[in-house]
């Protein structure tokens, strides 16, 4: 494939996954912002193969979707695929969250990402997943990163998302975790025109 559509048109989101393609010799785009994909799915599966399958089918040509969010285990997955819908503001976001979480000592919760590629069609050639496992904390920690990355702590590292050069939470977050997975697999479908 000589081009890869983004579906979103976010420049930070393809910023971001450009580096996990650096490896694929193809052109990134990102879909242009008069088409606007509403994710009516129950899972982050769901909406990132919507995403990429509308995309495709609309511009005619292969397509790269996620979509990602937290998911706490004390709040029964939320705010999960309406992890971005929260809150008007990355911090009313963290607010509302840590509000609703209040003192409990149940803090566990996990990045979740999907990730679906679809042919020009808008049929899904591939999807992968990732997961990384954390805790909340009770105020934010951090000054890198977006979103709930200031709140979410990886015990292992030490650090919360915010905390972390780009190049460590590249390979243990969500996205790392997921894109590790699709990467062999890009491979095979990469060579197609």
């Amino acid at each position: 494939m000589k081009k890869l559509i983004v579906a979103t048109s976010n420049p930070g989101k393809l910023k971001e996954i450009r580096q996990y393609l650096t490896e694929l010799d193809c052109k990134l785009q990102l879909k242009p912002d008069t088409l606007e994909i509403e994710e009516t799915g129950t899972t982050f599966v769901e909406n990132a193969c919507l995403k990429a399958s509308q995309v495709a089918k609309a511009l005619g040509e292969w397509t790269i979707a996620d979509d990602s969010g937290l998911a706490v285990d004390a709040l029964n997955g939320a705010p999960g695929i309406y992890s971005a819908r929260y809150g008007l503001t990355d911090k009313e976001r963290i607010e509302r969250l840590l509000r609703e979480l209040g003192n409990t000592k149940q803090r566990q919760g996990q990045f979740v990402c999907a990730i679906a590629i679809a042919r020009r069609d808008g049929s899904i050639a591939l999807q992968s997943e990732g997961i990384c496992r954390g805790e909340i904390l009770t105020s934010p920690r951090g000054t890198e990163g977006f979103g709930y990355d200031p709140i979410f702590y990886v015990p292992q590292y030490k650090q919360t998302f915010a905390q972390m050069p780009p190049d460590v939470k590249y390979k243990v977050s969500h996205r790392g975790q997921a894109f590790e997975a699709l990467l062999p697999q890009l491979s095979e479908v990469s060579t197609i025109p």
